[in-house]
């Protein structure tokens, strides 16, 4: 790898994937530590003017806008006008953006799949503000490379895998949506993605714009509970055997998840050469490194 990579957000779940990853092919990061408050306009006008990378993946916020249960607008607004910040810096110094987004920018009212094309008419604050700075990196940076991820499962504790497997272990009975579709992607695929993409633009190809990808075979939130369920009973006893059907609009987050959330990932296909690699593969690896450190 010829160019200088900085990686914001090494700390968390895909930052650290994408450095486990890399290591495996000699790619190195520069994932300098965040200020005790986090990243800001600021602070990361200071870095880059210091330091000057060819290209930033952008993990800062990932937490936040892919795995936390909910987020207040106050603590999206200054993530917006860091993220807005940052893209005018890339611009300014030269340096190539790689920015990850969410099927959460679209309503879920398409029953087919959305590709990079569809309008985006965001339901929650955290599509919302995943819009908005989706638009912000595009007007300020045009050497971006904007990636769409489905149904994002990380090992952490607090994250959307992590707290249905504590409900598992602790509560009677479970409930998913069995009319909710999306693209289930465990963070090891997510990381392999990146990695691929990283190649490509050390080649110097100007493969800018937005893309989506997800694990292949797209299914409902009841079928990645139960899939998930199966492999868990190998670590843990559970309190929950199954999992039991719900509609959409029951459930409780019905206002901010799109209840169809299924990306067409043909582009990513066919510009970077990545093909969607099955979920259901990585469920096992991702279950051990969860009961491994739970």
């Amino acid at each position: 790898m010829q160019m200088r990579l900085m990686l914001l957000g090494g700390g968390n779940a895909l930052g650290q994937a994408l450095i486990r990853l890399g290591a495996e092919d000699d790619i190195g990061f520069l994932a300098p530590r965040p200020p005790e408050g986090g990243w800001d306009a600021t602070s990361l006008t200071l870095l880059l003017d210091e330091t000057r990378p060819d290209v930033v993946v952008n993990l800062a916020y990932y937490f936040d806008w892919f795995q936390a249960e909910s987020v207040s607008a106050e603590r999206f607004a200054p993530q917006e006008r860091a993220v807005e910040r940052l893209a005018e810096l890339c611009q300014h110094h030269s340096i190539r953006l790689v920015q990850p987004s969410s099927y959460r920018v679209f309503d879920g009212s398409r029953a087919t799949a959305y590709s990079e094309k569809e309008e985006q008419v965001p339901l929650g604050l955290r599509g919302q503000a995943l819009w908005r700075i989706e638009q912000s990196v595009r007007a300020a940076c045009p050497r971006h490379v904007l990636i769409r991820f489905g149904w994002l499962l990380d090992a952490s504790a607090e994250g959307l895998l992590g707290r249905f497997l504590n409900r598992a272990e602790h509560e009677a009975e479970l409930f998913l949506a069995d009319d909710r579709r999306g693209n289930p992607t465990p963070i090891d695929d997510a990381a392999r993605v990146l990695i691929a993409v990283l190649k490509q633009l050390d080649c110097q190809a100007p493969l800018w714009g937005t893309y989506h990808y997800g694990g292949y075979e797209a299914t409902t939130s009841l079928a990645l509970g139960q899939a998930v369920l199966t492999e868990a009973k190998a670590f843990r006893q559970l309190a929950v055997q199954e999992v039991g059907a719900q509609a959409h609009a029951a459930r409780p987050d019905v206002a901010d998840e799109p209840q169809h959330a299924v990306l067409a990932c043909k582009k990513i296909l066919h510009t970077f050469g990545i093909k969607p690699r099955a979920w259901r593969a990585g469920l096992p690896s991702l279950l051990d490194r969860y009961y491994r450190h739970a």
